[in-house]
């Protein structure tokens, strides 16, 4: 399933902007928006996905004004967008997807993954549903969207980046870890897939982020047992992102990077 939700043009400019394209971009406080909006400042026009179904069923809801905070926010930028509702456990979205996206702003040259299934359970009460539904979404979505990237993507050779969000969280929410740790091989090998196209692929573990689903104790916690001593933010990760994508950032490939003020360390 699949739809268009939004897409503004605010760009004056004569020169056609790189295009990224960023899964997950659902609520405001999530890292999918922070990387969204960093990326149209850097000078990307950016196509988002989302999928409201999950947001619903989550206890944070869906985020109602999220499209009218991505047209304010983009347009700061001068970057056009396009939001697509994108439900990402169903394989035929993903072409679907991109269709959309480059009908909309053109030849994506940026892929970030950020879209993710997390529904806490253990060992011993995952449900095969459950454990299905995030292997669907977390990593059979993460190959079909690099595979989809990679059949289609013609821009000049090194100007390519896939960067997927991990975690190593497994710990009473086995499904979301151990497809996590699927997305991280999966993203990897693009690095030496992809070499003939000189795209780099890079897989940053953002650690604990404050993206509103920590509750007081929780959040003392991750202070207490980080050596910076804050909770991380959306726009850390967004900052790490933007690194990468740049052509500074070029170098970097094959990596899983851990963006987490030492947490954990």
């Amino acid at each position: 399933m699949i739809h268009t939700i939004e897409v503004t043009n605010t760009s004056d400019s004569n020169q056609t902007p790189p295009v990224a394209l960023i899964t997950g971009v659902g609520r405001r406080v999530g890292i999918g928006f922070a990387v969204a909006a960093k990326l149209a400042s850097d000078g990307f026009d950016v196509g988002c996905s989302f999928w409201s179904a999950y947001d619903k069923r989550m206890t944070w809801g869906v985020d109602g004004e999220l499209a009218v905070a991505i047209t304010a926010r983009f347009a700061e930028s001068g970057a056009r967008s396009a939001m697509v509702e994108a439900d990402l456990e169903q394989p035929e979205s993903v072409p679907a997807l991109f269709d959309q996206i480059e009908t909309e702003l053109g030849p994506i040259s940026v892929l970030v993954m950020c879209h993710a299934e997390s529904v806490d359970s253990g060992i011993l009460d995952t449900s095969i549903e459950s454990f299905d539904r995030h292997f669907a979404v977390n990593a059979r979505a993460t190959w079909l969207l690099i595979r989809e990237f990679g059949l289609r993507y013609r821009m000049a050779p090194g100007m390519g980046r896939i960067i997927a969000m991990t975690s190593d969280h497994t710990v009473n929410n086995l499904p979301y870890g151990a497809s996590k740790g699927a997305l991280d091989r999966i993203a990897l090998a693009a690095a030496h897939e992809f070499a003939h196209l000189r795209i780099t692929a890079n897989v940053i573990n953002p650690g604990p982020t404050d993206t509103g689903w920590m509750s007081p104790e929780i959040r003392s916690q991750v202070v207490a047992e980080t050596p910076l001593h804050r909770i991380g933010t959306s726009e850390d990760a967004a900052n790490l992102v933007s690194f990468l994508c740049s052509p500074q950032g070029g170098w970097i490939n094959g990596q899983l990077l851990h963006s987490n003020g030492g947490s954990g360390s």
